[in-house]
């Protein structure tokens, strides 16, 4: 995208590409034939037809509650079309807080799919005019009058198409709902120029002239209602010209590297939990299991050697065409950069906020001074400041100013005063630090800082990363209880039944018992001893996550789930 000439809102952006690209591949199905550039704008144009059909006008909200597909991204443009304002609504969100949702932003028509439906049932204050299946699903039993997309789209050929409505960029363009990990979620109002500028700002960080990667292909995993999804991997790759894949089913280790096999993608983004599964399922038990080479990986020429073979072989499994990893939403596990690192595979760690379209910083790629453990540098247009820094640690507040920043929360002046300051700066919650050469360390959430009665702020996302490095352990919390650190702790039980097989159900217990007796003593040797673990258990299901993986820490700190 030219910065000198870029788009001044998302309907700008949809419409300079599909002229430019028009014939090339535009969105489709891992294993199917993609909508083309042209093919994929007069299909949105008939969704914006029939919604001005439907009395929607600019101002009004229309609900994306759905899986991520190509009909998600036209009803998203024929929405924003009429200057109507999206309300994307995470899939896995449950039927409370989807009736809030409809009922807080006061949608009048829902896209949807046949998995969501049982979710609408009781709408109560919910007053939708129609909803629309994604799928072409009908409701088995009768109870809401659904109609297929396909019919939907058919009822417009015979309408005049509607002019887009005159948009300013300082326009409302989507109202996400976070699902955040220290409260409930909040409603942050988008604009289009935040979204524009965003898609720049993460242009930004890649090498690549445009006219490479309009031959791109991007694979896209995470849910697209994310602001991490939408803005990295569907309105970015469009404004380039590149061809988006959805992968259409869970990316577990197995079906990745079909879809990987089959559709060659060229760059991907997700969240540290699918890297980190991949390595601890397929890279750790392969050198774990061969003596010779866990002893040669650790010798400094062979291992380099060893490390870049096993990178090649990872990016193999990823297709053969892989040119770049983008991780965010949540901390990589260190140990499992170093490996990235050391194996010399394309990747990049960034952070964001949904508050700030998202994106704050990344890479840039191929910035050899970007630093192992941080989250790169800012990104072009964002300012990044730390304030009320603890001179004992170091670490502060980060804030953060540009045009990515959220106008507001929805509904909500008393929390976004709290903030956002007059200046336009964002508190963000999180603690970090910025280094000599400007990159950024995230090292946790202020909500999350646990101070215990001796005076010393323990950090205990630093602590949970230590105990996730263990090959056995799938995911931890560490909190505070009676002025002790408790951890807890879920293992991966297809490890824990293989090293079982054949015991019985008292020695399978002793032997979990200790396992995580081990665990706890490896973990603090490793810590100063006020941050020590007093006690460590398991915990035999997984923790309730947000739609990036990260633990809603706030259910297990005060009390509204165990």
């Amino acid at each position: 995208m030219d910065q000198h000439c870029h788009p001044a809102t998302i309907n700008d952006l949809i419409d300079r590409s599909c002229a430019r690209f028009g014939p090339k591949p535009a969105v489709g199905i891992a294993h199917e034939p993609p909508l083309s550039y042209t093919e994929f704008h007069r299909r949105l144009l008939l969704v914006a037809t029939i919604l001005k059909e439907c009395g929607i006008k600019k101002g009004d909200r229309v609900a994306i509650l759905a899986e991520n597909s190509p009909q998600w991204g036209l009803a998203y443009f024929g929405i924003v079309r009429l200057g109507a304002v999206a309300v994307p609504i995470l899939p896995d969100f449950p039927e409370n807080d989807v009736k809030h949702i409809l009922s807080e932003a006061e949608t009048q028509v829902l896209f949807t799919t046949q998995r969501q439906l049982e979710k609408l049932y009781e709408l109560g204050g919910c007053k939708l005019r129609n909803i629309i299946t994604l799928d072409d699903a009908c409701d088995k039993n009768r109870l809401l009058p659904c109609e297929a997309f396909t019919d939907f789209l058919a009822r417009a050929e015979a309408l005049a198409t509607p002019k887009p409505a005159p948009l300013k960029e300082e326009d409302l363009a989507s109202i996400i709902y976070t699902s955040g990990t220290s409260g409930h979620s909040k409603a942050v109002m988008l604009s289009h120029r935040n979204f524009i500028c965003n898609v720049r700002s993460t242009r930004g960080i890649l090498t690549s002239p445009a006219e490479e990667i309009a031959d791109w292909t991007f694979l896209s995993i995470l849910p697209m209602s994310h602001a991490y999804e939408f803005t990295t991997s569907f309105l970015l790759p469009l404004s380039e010209g590149a061809r988006i894949v959805y992968a259409g089913k869970t990316p577990t280790p197995s079906i990745l590297e079909k879809i990987c096999r089959a559709e060659q993608p060229t760059i991907m983004c997700m969240v540290p939990m699918v890297m980190e599964k991949i390595y601890k399922k397929r890279i750790q038990p392969a050198i774990n299991q061969n003596p010779l080479l866990r002893t040669a990986i650790r010798l400094p020429v062979v291992g380099k050697a060893i490390h870049r073979k096993i990178g090649r072989r990872l990016r193999e499994f990823f297709g053969g065409h892989l040119k770049l990893v983008a991780i965010g939403g949540a901390a990589l596990n260190l140990e499992v950069e170093k490996f990235l690192n050391a194996a010399e595979f394309p990747y990049l760690c960034g952070y964001g906020l949904t508050e700030a379209s998202p994106l704050v910083s990344a890479g840039p790629w191929g910035d050899r001074s970007v630093a192992i453990g941080s989250s790169g540098k800012p990104v072009q247009d964002v300012e990044v400041r730390i304030t009320h820094v603890n001179p004992e640690t170091g670490l502060g507040e980060i804030e953060v100013r540009g045009p990515n920043v959220m106008r507001g929360y929805y509904k909500n002046e008393v929390t976004t005063r709290e903030v956002l300051d007059q200046d336009g700066w964002l508190a963000t919650g999180d603690l970090g630090y910025l280094d000599a050469h400007n990159n950024l360390f995230i090292e946790g959430r202020s909500k999350s800082v646990i101070v215990l009665s001796h005076g010393e702020n323990i950090y205990p996302e630093t602590i949970e990363e230590k105990i996730n490095t263990s090959a056995m352990v799938i995911e931890s919390l560490v909190t505070e209880q009676n002025d002790r650190l408790v951890a807890r702790v879920y293992l991966d039980y297809e490890r824990v039944d293989e090293e079982t097989k054949g015991m019985s159900q008292q020695r399978k217990l002793e032997f979990i018992g200790t396992l995580l007796h081990r665990i706890q003593q490896e973990v603090n040797a490793q810590l100063p001893r006020y941050s020590q673990l007093h006690q460590t258990i398991e915990r035999q299901a997984p923790f309730i996550k947000t739609a990036t993986q990260k633990i809603k820490r706030y259910l297990y700190t005060t009390g509204q789930e165990d």
